[in-house]
């Protein structure tokens, strides 16, 4: 600290700098580290959809090859299957027996 001739006392700028400098960076650490985080958070759950919808794909493809299946018979005059297909029409669902089977993945 110096004294001017006035008898008011002078003070350097650097210690203020200095700690402003130190918490602007250790903010900017804090926040890099938490985008580091949610990212790495958000990679993981991305990951661990996958399992579920590949079984939800085979359930699908189940219900649709059981809705085929289902739709031949009545085309051949099934009065259960007939039934079930008319209530399924009813609810908005369509059937397309024509339609190819899903791949199975290796």
């Amino acid at each position: 600290m110096e004294h001017r001739p006035d008898g008011a006392d002078v003070r350097s700028p650097f210690l203020p700098m200095v700690l402003l400098a130190l918490t602007l960076l250790g903010w900017l650490g804090f926040q890099t580290w938490q985008l580091v985080r949610e990212r790495t958070a958000i990679a993981t759950a991305f990951a661990n959809q996958d399992k579920s919808v590949e079984e939800s794909k085979k359930l699908r493809d189940a219900l649709d090859a059981l809705a085929r299946d289902t739709q031949r018979l009545a085309d051949q005059g099934n009065a259960n299957a007939r039934l079930i297909v008319d209530e399924l029409r009813k609810r908005g669902v369509t059937i397309n027996p024509d339609a190819a089977p899903p791949a199975v993945p290796k």
